[in-house]
């Protein structure tokens, strides 16, 4: 089965969920030059093959995609023809699906979201609007350069069509606009040129139609022409957002990294996932958790450190089949941890209010004094807490129950950064390890996180004053002061 995909416009977000799952099952995905390479991570078990092409430079012919969609299709079960956009809007998907059948192979379409309507509406341009434009057309700005004479009725969609859209039109650009004036096209017509519409770099130019041909820009963009560009001044939206135009990297574990990423998002920046750490298992491999588990109920108290430690414990109380009721008091060192443990259908005796060991320490002040205490914890960390319930009286059992190794670098155009989030002193650590003291600014989720960046000589620019994600999305936003306002 080869399944012919339309990536929409550029957000990953817009991909669609049939889309997302056909590529979390393909084998061999033949992709486009891609607005948004992060659509690559749903198919990332499979065999990726470039087929893009871009202005001047083909990678293969279209022949040549075609006999390769009939190719692999005979050798694998699922594979996937991805394109930006909708395979049936300007993307010969009709062509490859023809040459399917052709070859009697099966194929199925899923259509995408089309930049036609999607860029403009980012950019607050509808394609209609009632007393304004009641219909629309969207026509190729690139037409094949081997036919003798245009196919565009340029005397017929000049005057008789109320918003004109013209996708992959940027090189064509005087050409179309003298066709669209020569047949009655009034030159004062408001026009917008709209370039990579939907991304965190999307620009948009207003101007008029006689105009437009002047205005510099570069490719991808689309060309609109009409009336309702007229509404885009009381309707934008997307280029308003706070952290509209930032690019940020974020550089917690993969599998943590999406609430960060989704929140700053969000907030219209852009962003970069390059995780410097990664959670595993403790180099005892579970020994001493195990056994601790073995005896939990001799623990007056469990205390968590982080919502990895409640992650890999529960992971390991389940194999010696206990559940949560083997636990006494329960103790969390923040929100994060305590909203883990309530994935787990356990409520925190004691959230302190600062989230850090010191505060934590002092909540249990007066509860531990002769009481036996178990911390699991990540393999290396500050020995402040139980240092600290020790003092007061306690006995405290430390053990490792995962540990942050460092993932392998990634590349990144540091150059084209606005700022770089730390979520751990262990992804400072592995980051300057990896790349180097940033030189760029940097943002730390608390107070224990801008000490370690401090100790490399780097003073952050953003500090979180609650130490929680939500904290840290809200401090970025704060440290930007509404430029986009």
């Amino acid at each position: 089965m080869v399944y012919l995909i339309g990536a929409g416009p550029g957000d990953s977000d817009l991909l669609t969920i049939k889309a997302q799952k056909v590529l979390k099952n393909a084998e061999v995905v033949i992709y486009d030059r891609l607005a948004d390479d992060s659509i690559l991570s749903f198919c990332a078990d499979a065999k990726k093959i470039y087929v893009g092409k871009e202005s001047g430079r083909h990678t293969l012919k279209q022949s040549e995609i075609n006999q390769l969609l009939v190719d692999e299709a005979r050798k694998s079960k699922i594979v996937v023809r991805l394109k930006g956009g909708d395979p049936f809007v300007f993307g010969r998907g009709g062509e490859e699906a023809l040459y399917l059948r052709e070859n009697g192979l099966e194929f199925e379409i899923v259509p995408g979201v089309t930049s036609a309507i999607a860029v403009p509406a980012y950019a607050g341009i509808p394609v209609t609007h009632r007393g304004i434009a009641t219909n629309f057309a969207v026509i190729t700005g690139h037409e094949d350069p081997n036919k003798p004479e245009s196919s565009i009725k340029w005397e017929k969609i000049s005057t008789a069509v109320d918003t004109l859209i013209f996708l992959m039109g940027v090189a064509n650009l005087p050409q179309i606009v003298a066709k669209l004036i020569e047949n009655g096209r009034n030159p004062e017509t408001p026009a917008a040129l709209i370039r990579w519409g939907t991304k965190n770099s999307q620009e948009t130019i207003v101007t008029t139609l006689a105009e437009a041909p002047h205005k510099k820009i570069l490719p991808p963009a689309i060309f609109i022409v009409g009336e309702v560009v007229n509404l885009r001044e009381q309707l934008k939206w997307f280029e308003t957002r706070p952290l509209f135009g930032k690019k940020i990297l974020v550089t917690r574990a993969r599998n943590q990294a999406s609430k960060l990423s989704s929140a700053l998002k969000n907030l219209g920046a852009e962003i970069i996932e390059a995780p410097t750490i990664k959670i595993a298992a403790p180099s005892d491999n579970f020994s001493q958790l195990d056994a601790a588990i073995k005896i939990l109920r001799d623990f007056d108290w469990t205390i968590f450190t982080s919502a990895n430690g409640v992650e890999k414990f529960f992971e390991r109380l389940k194999i010696h089949g206990l559940d949560a009721r083997s636990l006494n008091k329960v103790a969390a060192i923040g929100s994060a941890t305590a909203e883990k443990l309530s994935s787990v259908r356990i409520i925190a005796d004691v959230v302190p209010k600062d989230f850090v060991a010191e505060s934590l320490a002092d909540s249990l002040k007066n509860f531990v004094a002769g009481k036996k205490i178990l911390l699991a914890r990540a393999e290396t960390a500050r020995d402040v807490l139980p240092d600290t319930l020790k003092n007061f009286g306690a006995e405290v059992v430390v053990v490792p129950a995962y540990k942050t190794i460092s993932e392998s670098p990634a590349q990144i155009d540091f150059d084209a950064l606005d700022l770089i989030t730390f979520t751990s002193s262990s992804t400072v650590k592995n980051f300057v390890a990896a790349y180097g003291v940033p030189k760029i600014p940097t943002a730390a989720i608390g107070p224990i996180t801008a000490q370690t960046l401090k100790n490399f000589g780097v003073t952050p620019a953003v500090v979180a004053e609650k130490f929680t994600i939500e904290g840290l999305v809200e401090a970025i936003e704060k440290f930007y002061g509404g430029e986009n306002s």
